[in-house]
């Protein structure tokens, strides 16, 4: 396997982390990510990037099973509006893929917040930074790394 940003910078700061590989190929969501293999889905964590009205960028991890709720995430950002950054110019933003998007080893560094429920375990899983992998890691490795701070994000209900 070859190893891809997000895991040269962990192990480069000596996170424990270990990776797990699905069919890149299958057009599949988070919860079916969860589902091949067999995974809580409470424990695996979609990476999502924002654009605020000032044009500042932001990334959110929140559970594969939630929505992001903008309003909530304007909040916690101090911006008076938030949107989802069109999928055309993610690529170019952060060095990912749609369905590859990892919290570690951006292009740039954003500010970065984890869903608070992700503190309650001891390991979430999230992308590894291509389709196909996923990393377990501690989620305060993973906050420590991406200099995240935790914060409720999602819609109510969901």
């Amino acid at each position: 396997m070859k190893k891809t940003n997000a895991l040269r910078l962990l192990d480069l700061e000596e996170i424990s982390y270990e990776t797990l590989e699905y069919d890149s190929n299958a057009e599949v969501d988070g919860v079916q990510i969860a589902a091949l293999n067999d995974l809580p889905p409470q424990k695996v964590f979609k990476t999502l990037v924002a654009e605020g009205k000032d044009k500042n960028y932001f990334v959110f991890v929140i559970p594969v099973s939630e929505e992001l709720d903008l309003k909530k995430a304007a909040r916690v950002t101090d911006e008076k509006k938030m949107e989802m950054l069109p999928v055309k110019k993610l690529t170019a933003l952060t060095g990912y893929v749609r369905g590859g998007c990892s919290p570690v080893g951006m292009k740039k560094e954003f500010p970065t917040w984890i869903h608070k429920s992700a503190e309650a375990y001891e390991e979430i899983y999230v992308s590894a930074g291509k389709k196909g992998l996923q990393m377990r890691i501690s989620p305060q490795d993973l906050a420590r790394v991406a200099k995240a701070d935790f914060a409720d994000l999602t819609k109510e209900g969901n």
